[in-house]
């Protein structure tokens, strides 16, 4: 192998070695150095031959889960990580969720309580409510009944009164009338008598005698 030959696959294998070493990697370099001559075929061939060996020596390893020669530290670092997690929930998450849930319920039942005495007082002061209103309905009936009797007394009272103001002028009036019926009655001779008398003595032409008239009503009363 010449001298510009090794330095290429050195440079080449320098490349492969930055690389991700996960991602198998083939770099071949066909283009020779300036100032050098070109290589023999084999001497590409060579280098070619040891790129690949050197890719395949990072391909064997695999992936570090699956080897077992790491399973013992990955255990550990598992026990450490769930240790680490059990005790912040043991100590730190757990109280609060607890101590969250127990305020929850306090309030909860504080709110209970409350929405329960409000219910109990609502119903006392519709119960006194309620008892107030028939109070008052009675009282209104009791005014009523009490008003309607004494308007009935008032005007019993008052009806009275106006029958024995009636009731009296009644009595004046039949009073008056049979005095003046008395007054007429007594006038009703001495009228029956002058009228005989004018008629007398238009019909005979003499004057009828006071004895005479006398006797004429005497027969017919």
């Amino acid at each position: 192998m010449t001298a510009a030959s090794s330095t290429a696959v050195t440079d080449v294998e320098g490349v492969a070695a930055s690389a991700d070493a996960s991602v198998p990697t083939t770099v071949v370099s066909l283009v020779p150095l300036a100032g050098e001559g070109q290589g023999t075929a084999a001497d590409h061939t060579a280098g070619t031959t040891a790129m690949t060996e050197h890719a395949d020596s990072h391909e064997s390893g695999g992936l570090p889960q699956l080897n077992t020669e790491h399973w013992a530290g990955q255990i550990v670092w598992l026990l450490v990580i769930f240790t680490v997690f059990y005790v912040l929930m043991a100590t730190v998450f757990t109280p609060r969720l607890r101590k969250v849930i127990g305020n929850r319920g306090s309030t909860i039942a504080e709110d209970l309580a409350n929405a329960r005495a409000n219910r109990d007082e609502a119903e006392a002061q519709a119960r006194e409510a309620a008892a107030e209103t028939a109070a008052a309905h009675t009282a209104a009936r009791k005014l009523a009944s009490e008003a309607v009797a004494r308007s009935n007394a008032e005007v019993a009272v008052l009806t009275a009164a106006e029958d024995v103001k009636l009731n009296q002028r009644l009595s004046e009036a039949e009073s008056r009338i049979r005095a003046a019926r008395d007054a007429a009655m007594a006038h009703v001779s001495d009228i029956a008598g002058d009228t005989a008398q004018a008629l007398i003595e238009k019909l005979t032409g003499k004057a009828a005698t006071a004895a005479a008239l006398k006797s004429a009503f005497g027969k017919v009363s």
